[in-house]
């Protein structure tokens, strides 16, 4: 192998993770894995979202076209998404409330919207779960890198006063991998930030969609109500 072929392996990635001390090793390695962990989490929450919200626009858009809540709600009992929990929870409410007798039609009215808003929340709860990983991956994962840079730069120094040589060639080794462990860090942060972002925003566009949902709904029962 060349002088230049050798330099090249040597300050290829690789040869940068295999001559790096074990305490710089172990920072790219937890980069690494965090950097895998998420673009998992990006691809499994946003298709669950997806499909989540997809599930509920169809449940919602079949609830305006019939013409019998109660029977709806009877034939959609096992449908598995936001909306169709609402519906369970607020009609479920509304016949308990009907049962015990129409005393107190506003109180009524609260315990179907606070029905209705806490399988909403339930749901939301369940789409959020591990975006607060992103956020802390996106926000830790560029001062890890930071600490294998120093690390680095530190062992760079000390190949310097070891070898009582100041060229170029004793460092560059040590800053270079010093400098990828930055790499990785970015490498690991960047997409977690641009994802916590993109799927809150998202998540807050799901959840306005089911507040509007749980409003108009809430006044069909309202005006069910006001027949009782």
């Amino acid at each position: 192998m060349t002088d230049a072929a050798a330099n090249d392996h040597v300050m290829s990635p690789l040869g940068l993770f295999m001559q790096a001390d074990i305490v710089v090793k172990a920072v790219m390695i937890g980069l690494l894995l965090a950097s895998v962990w998420t673009w998992g989490i990006i691809f499994t929450h946003s298709a669950r979202l997806t499909l989540a919200r997809s599930k509920s626009r169809k449940t919602a858009d079949a609830f305006w076209k019939a013409k019998d809540i109660n029977g709806f709600v009877d034939a959609h009992r096992a449908d598995d998404n936001a909306s169709a929990r609402m519906l369970r929870a607020g009609v479920d409410e509304y016949h308990r409330s009907v049962k015990a007798g129409l005393t107190d039609r506003a109180a009524a009215r609260d315990r179907i919207a606070v029905a209705t808003e806490d399988a909403m929340g339930g749901e939301l709860e369940k789409l959020s779960d591990r975006l607060n990983i992103l956020a802390t991956i996106g926000s830790v994962a560029p001062f890890v890198g930071l600490f294998g840079t120093v690390w680095g730069i530190m062992r760079s120094f000390t190949a310097i006063a070891g070898a009582n040589n100041t060229s170029l060639a004793v460092v560059a080794p040590g800053i270079a991998e010093a400098l990828f462990a930055t790499a990785i860090g970015l490498f690991a942060a960047i997409p977690a930030v641009i994802a916590y972002n993109r799927l809150t925003h998202r998540l807050d566009a799901f959840e306005n969609e089911l507040t509007r949902f749980s409003d108009r709904f809430q006044s069909t029962l309202s005006r069910q109500l006001e027949r009782q």
